[in-house]
């Protein structure tokens, strides 16, 4: 089998989002080949980000109809692609890896897939996803919000999901991943959700499932009591929302790794702490997923403005209420993208990619 049509899947992902860099070692065409067979690959080449039916596909690439259905449809369900159903309707495009390809494979995860996805993520990935624009947004736990700070619709995340008309749950892919690798972490796995169309894809192809939406608040709950920092898309309307902690998510794990993951993130707050009022008892220290606090020669807590990426874990178990968000100057202020496409642009413009290469 040539490795050639894997070289050139590649390059197509690294115009994508946050992007899918070449290696040193090719860990990233050992990945491309664990996902798609040769057959597959080619298909996916001939996909762009926009959404069209078989019938446009089959006409464009000059396949036949019947077949080109037939494996658009095997395709989706090994996360090959995302797939948009809408009646009797169906539509097809190429996915990101992240989020995209990746996330999708948290029904497919096996030890050798964990294996090579971490190979590739401290090797190559992390430079990448420190380096972009976010693909996912910080906002701040709901019980960290005190009445007098405003809080934007969009940055509050149980009017988010309020606003949700069709919710699915699923597995975090990124603790199933860890875990296939011996992890110990015991925060809970199933907090990640998606919405609308995202919510049916996962459920359809068996990843997830739907829930209410008092189960939906009840996860939120879940998520804060265990320390999990709520990341959504990083625009005013959410295709999805993370529950993420440092130990196994990508995103915060790449951050962690630079010295001001503050700067990198989409959120309008910080966390200060009144060091009269602290006790010195570290339990910010734990619910830090980003490292952003330390103890000074006092003994009292300190938080890093430059890593502190305002998601008020700290402030809810705080037993002295030394703890609380503090809204950005309105200079920083940032607000999310207005779609999805807006966002790919942005991210892609970022890292210098065109649009003639994203609608390739």
């Amino acid at each position: 089998m040539s490795d050639t049509i894997y070289y050139l899947i590649q390059e197509k992902l690294n115009n994508y989002a946050i992007g899918f860099p070449a290696t040193e070692s090719g860990i990233e065409i050992k990945l491309l080949k664990k996902l798609f067979s040769e057959p597959d690959a080619r298909l996916f080449l001939e996909l762009t980000l926009s959404l069209e039916d078989p019938q446009s596909i089959a006409r464009r690439t000059g396949r036949e109809l019947s077949a080109v259905s037939e494996q658009l449809e095997g395709m989706a369900g090994k996360g090959l692609l995302f797939r948009l159903r809408r009646k009797e309707k169906i539509r097809y495009a190429a996915a990101p890896y992240v989020v995209g390809l990746y996330e999708f494979q948290v029904g497919r995860m096996d030890r050798e897939f964990a294996e090579l996805s971490e190979a590739y993520f401290k090797e190559a990935m992390f430079k990448s996803i420190s380096g972009a624009i976010l693909p996912l947004r910080t906002v701040p736990v709901d019980q960290s919000i005190k009445p007098e700070l405003r809080i934007a619709p969009y940055a509050d995340v149980k009017k988010i999901i309020a606003g949700k008309d069709k919710i699915a749950v699923l597995p975090c892919v990124c603790r199933v991943q860890q875990l296939q690798l011996d992890s110990e972490c015991e925060k809970p796995t199933e907090v990640c959700m998606a919405f609308g169309s995202h919510a049916d894809y996962y459920v359809e192809n068996g990843w997830g499932r739907y829930i209410d939406q008092n189960e939906a608040q009840t996860i939120l709950d879940t998520s804060e009591k265990a320390g999990l920092v709520a990341q959504p898309g990083s625009t005013i309307n959410p295709g999805g929302l993370c529950n993420c902690c440092g130990d196994c998510c990508g995103l915060l794990r790449a951050l962690k790794l630079i010295p001001n993951p503050a700067a990198h993130v989409l959120n309008n707050y910080t966390a200060i702490v009144n060091q009269e009022a602290c006790t010195g008892c570290e339990t910010c220290l734990d619910r830090c997923q980003i490292d952003a606090i330390t103890m000074n020669n006092q003994d009292l807590a300190s938080i890093n403005p430059a890593r502190c990426i305002g998601c008020g874990l700290c402030i809810t178990t705080c037993p002295g209420e030394a703890l609380h968000l503090h809204a950005k100057p309105e200079s920083e202020q940032q607000i999310p993208f207005a779609n999805s496409l807006k966002a790919a642009m942005e991210t892609a413009s970022s890292r210098g990619i065109s649009l003639d290469q994203l609608k390739k």
